[in-house]
């Protein structure tokens, strides 16, 4: 009946209760004196830390399994194992068309070249599989892809956003550094302290500076009148991404009030926001392009019950204290960023691996190892496979934090080669029928899951087949024609299209947006020509995270 441990409705149940019953009977408080005022928080027990994702990374030994051919990897035996234990056997492996167009829509998002397709079906000697592993990992549409994933995270666009979404005339830099990132297999862990704290840690490299631009590529108003309002706004959603994107935990839960279900306190929320406080550097009409440090006598401060215009108690930088039992104190001899940059990034750190290895996953499977991505707190989804995801962010740390030797070890196992269709082998049909009843959302991976194609797949599939794909890479996004229903509800020349046609064709990773309304349609499928017979408009799917 239920499909979570007991241990999970009991905190919900009374995390739930407490949220009500306090919501209901407790009049607000008026803030104390800020020279008389302390952040009142209850500390952090043991008991708080006991949860799986809090734990240190293990390094689980890799098990023993009863069909040992059939392992091709290790994640293999990590999966043949749970299988096994629930009397279970994997799918059959798909056939090689079916292989070779899902490694290329899944490593480039794009369907693969005909040729290749047919000497790969053709199981000519010449093209292993491994092979073609290596050769789409190599290519740059491979670069393109995986950065669009990441990008999504970081809330990228090249406009502000908002009523007016005026353009960011540099804001396609950062994107295209991501590109080179990827391209170039940039360790995970540089990767995510350049974009923290490059600035600091080598300022005299313009892409470390230039990969900042991470904190502030969401939404902005640079046009609004009270710039206080503006610089609190722009650090909540800086807080709250670094902890959504980085460790999975929704520390924009608790910019109002102590966060409901997690131990992270209004207090934590502002202390980790200190570590921002005098990165971000505002003028009047123009959008903040990277972090920079910025000298200020202004002390960080908890807002009260989140209004910047009732600050409260002085906080200094500190790490959650949840994740800090140690109790360190950010050691910031060239700046409070890079220090928290070089926490973050520690192979101590008990989530940084681990989300990125679950994220990773879910490009390649449509679903994590934990359902809940950009969430590993208490009502987090249990992991389904919780040694896999320690084996792997474990040995990701070993293998220099590379991106691309986790894409292959995946790839090339055998559980991502199964078959995702029913066989018609009549000897294989009682297995496929048992794990489909005993397992009918395939937590246990005994085969392929079925994926829809994404909007931007989609049309840069069907360009790449009518020979339309401008490949070229790079640059200043692209303003396409849009139906003249949609462009009626923008403002007047908020939607100039681009005037040079070839443009038009390009990978819709670098489709600039149109906003309606407030609300973001984020790399529309478009029309792929005035002329042409395809004229639709699809919003791109909204993935929950939770």
């Amino acid at each position: 009946m239920f499909r979570q441990p007991l241990l999970y409705y009991t905190r919900w149940f009374f995390a739930s209760s407490y949220a009500i019953f306090f919501t209901a009977v407790s009049p607000a408080k008026e803030p104390q004196p800020i020279e008389d005022s302390v952040v009142d928080e209850q500390p952090i027990e043991d008991y708080e830390r006991d949860h799986w994702s809090y734990y240190p990374i293990d390094s689980p030994p890799v098990p023993a399994v009863q069909d040992p051919a059939w392992c091709q990897t290790p994640i293999d035996r990590f999966i043949l194992a749970t299988l096994e234990s629930e009397g279970l056997r994997p799918a059959p492996k798909a056939d090689r068309s079916t292989l070779v167009r899902r490694l290329s829509w899944d490593l480039t998002g794009l369907p693969p070249n005909s040729v290749l397709a047919k000497q790969f079906a053709a199981d000519d000697a010449s093209l292993s599989y491994d092979q073609l592993v290596d050769q789409l990992l190599a290519s740059p549409d491979q670069a393109e892809h995986a950065a669009q994933f990441w990008l999504d995270l970081a809330r990228f666009a090249e406009t502000d956003g908002f009523e007016h979404d005026k353009v960011r005339p540099t804001a396609w830099q950062y994107r295209d550094w991501v590109v080179k990132a990827f391209a170039h297999d940039l360790p995970y862990d540089q990767f995510i302290r350049w974009q923290l704290a490059g600035d600091q840690l080598e300022p005299d490299n313009d892409d470390a500076q230039l990969a900042t631009a991470f904190c502030v590529s969401g939404p902005d108003m640079p046009d609004i009148n009270l710039l206080d309002e503006r610089r609190h706004v722009l650090l909540n959603e800086i807080t709250s991404t670094v902890g959504s994107v980085v460790m999975a935990l929704q520390f924009g839960c608790a910019q109002c009030h102590d966060h409901m279900y997690d131990s992270i306190s209004q207090g934590d929320f502002y202390r980790l926001r200190a570590f921002f406080d005098d990165a971000v550097e505002l003028k009047k009409n123009k959008s903040v392009t990277m972090l920079t440090s910025v000298r200020t006598d202004r002390p960080s401060r908890l807002m009260t019950r989140g209004d910047f215009r009732r600050p409260g108690p002085i906080v200094q930088a500190a790490y959650p204290r949840l994740l800090n039992a140690d109790e360190d104190y950010p050691d910031a001899p060239v700046g409070k960023r890079a220090a928290l940059a070089n926490w973050l990034t520690s192979q101590d750190h008990p989530l940084t691996a681990r989300v990125i290895v679950n994220r990773v996953w879910q490009m390649h499977f449509g679903r994590g190892l934990v359902s809940t991505p950009s969430d590993f707190g208490v009502l987090s989804d249990e992991p389904s496979h919780p040694e896999l995801l320690d084996y792997l962010a474990s040995q990701l740390i070993e293998n220099r934090w590379s991106l691309k030797w986790l894409h292959r070890q995946i790839v090339c196992s055998s559980v991502y080669q199964t078959r995702s269709q029913r066989p018609t082998d009549a000897g294989q049909l009682g297995s496929w029928d048992q794990a489909l009843q005993s397992d009918p959302e395939n937590r246990w991976l005994a085969r392929y899951p079925r994926r829809r194609l994404t909007g931007e797949a989609i049309r840069d599939g069907m360009l790449l087949q009518s020979d339309a794909l401008n490949r070229e890479m790079g640059g200043a996004g692209f303003r396409p024609p849009l139906p003249d229903d949609m462009v009626k509800t923008l403002l007047n020349g908020q939607w100039n299209v681009t005037k040079d046609q070839s443009q038009h064709g390009r990978r819709s990773s670098i489709c600039l947006p149109a906003e309606t309304c407030g609300i973001r349609f984020s790399r529309p499928l478009i029309a792929l020509r005035r002329t042409s017979l395809v004229r639709a408009v699809m919003n791109r799917r909204r993935r929950s995270n939770h």
